[in-house]
C-alpha cells in the first residue's frame, strides 16, 4: 500500500489525518514569544484571540526533522508526499530535503508540489488516500492527482493587507494597491502558483463574491466540483459567501472550514478564501 503524507495546509491535525488514512507534518506558528505546532498544540480560535491581545504572529514550514521522522515511520514502503504550493511556503522544499537527508536518499519517497493550498490541497490528499486504500499503484495515484491539480482555482478576499505584505507573497502591484485602497480586493494565485496577484477590486464583500462567482463559472465549475470556503475567524462572512455562491452552483459540493493558524498569519483575521477543484 502507498502511504500518503502531507502537511497541515490540508486543515487536518495529526490525529485527524491518521483517522482519515494519511499523515501530516504540522506547520509552526510563533506568537507572544511562544511557538506551537498548529492544530496539534494550538487551535485557530485560541491563536486569533492572542492576535486580538495585540501580538503579531509569524509562521514557518514543518521542521525537517519532523518530516524525516514521518518518513521513517513507513520505512520500506512507498511514500507519496503531497505538499502545499511551492513559493507560497517552503514546505515543498523541506519535504524534498528531508527525503534527500535520509540514509538511502529517500528512494521510497516521492514528493509532489500540489501548486495549491487549503481546500483543494485537502481534497487532493483525501483523494490520494482513498486511492491508496483501494490498492492503486503509486504511478496511478500520481497521474490522478496531477489531473486534479489542473482543475483547481483559488481566490482570497483579505481584510488587512499588512499580513500579506509581511509574508512577501504579493506581486509588487498588489502590494502597492493594498497600501492605497480600502475596498474589497480579490486576489488569486499567479499561473506558476508562487505568489498572489490581483483578480479584481470591488466596493463591497458582496460584489467581491459576485466577481468570484463569475470567475468560477468561466473556469467551468459546476456539478462534480467541490467548492471550499475558508475563513480566519469570520464564520458569518463565510456563510454569506456560501449563500451567494449556492445561487450559481447549486449542484456543487460545498465545505466551510476555519483557516489554520499558519494561514491566519498570512491572510490576517477576517480574510475569506473561495477555492474550487473537480472531484474524482
Amino acid at each position: 500500500m502507498v502511504r500518503i503524507v502531507s502537511d497541515t495546509s490540508t486543515m487536518y491535525s495529526s490525529e485527524q489525518a491518521r483517522q482519515a488514512g494519511f499523515a501530516v507534518s504540522p506547520l509552526s506558528v510563533t506568537i507572544n514569544n511562544a511557538s506551537y505546532k498548529e492544530l496539534d498544540e494550538i487551535t485557530a480560535d485560541r491563536f486569533v484571540s492572542i492576535i486580538g491581545e495585540g501580538h503579531m504572529p509569524v509562521s514557518s514550514q514543518p521542521a525537517i526533522g519532523d518530516v524525516m521522522a514521518l518518513y521513517q515511520e513507513y520505512e520500506g514502503e512507498e511514500i507519496l508526499n503531497i505538499a502545499m504550493a511551492d513559493g507560497l511556503s517552503g514546505t515543498y522544499s523541506t519535504a524534498v530535503a528531508a527525503a534527500n537527508a535520509m540514509v538511502d536518499g529517500g528512494k521510497n519517497v516521492t514528493v509532489i508540489n500540489s501548486g495549491t493550498l487549503c481546500g483543494p490541497h485537502r481534497y487532493l490528499v483525501e483523494a490520494a488516500a482513498k486511492l491508496a486504500a483501494a490498492g492503486e499503484t503509486l504511478e496511478a495515484i500520481k497521474q490522478k492527482v496531477h489531473a486534479l491539480m489542473e482543475t483547481d482555482v483559488s481566490f482570497l478576499i483579505p481584510s488587512d493587507f499588512d499580513y500579506l505584505r509581511r509574508g512577501g507573497r504579493l506581486s509588487p502591484l498588489v502590494s502597492l494597491v493594498g497600501k492605497t485602497i480600502r475596498l474589497a480586493p480579490v486576489l488569486t494565485q499567479s499561473k506558476d502558483g508562487r505568489q498572489l496577484v490581483m483578480s479584481g477590486v470591488k466596493r463591497s464583500f458582496k460584489q467581491a463574491i459576485s466577481h468570484v462567482s463569475k470567475e468560477l463559472s468561466q473556469w467551468g465549475v459546476g456539478s462534480g466540483w467541490r467548492i471550499y470556503i475558508t475563513h480566519a475567524a469570520a464564520p458569518g462572512l463565510a456563510e454569506s459567501a456560501k449563500a451567494m455562491l449556492l445561487e450559481a452552483f447549486q449542484h456543487a459540493t460545498f465545505e466551510i472550514h476555519p483557516l489554520t493558524p499558519a494561514f491566519v498569519t498570512q491572510g490576517g483575521p477576517g480574510c475569506v478564501a473561495v477555492q474550487a477543484i473537480r472531484e474524482l
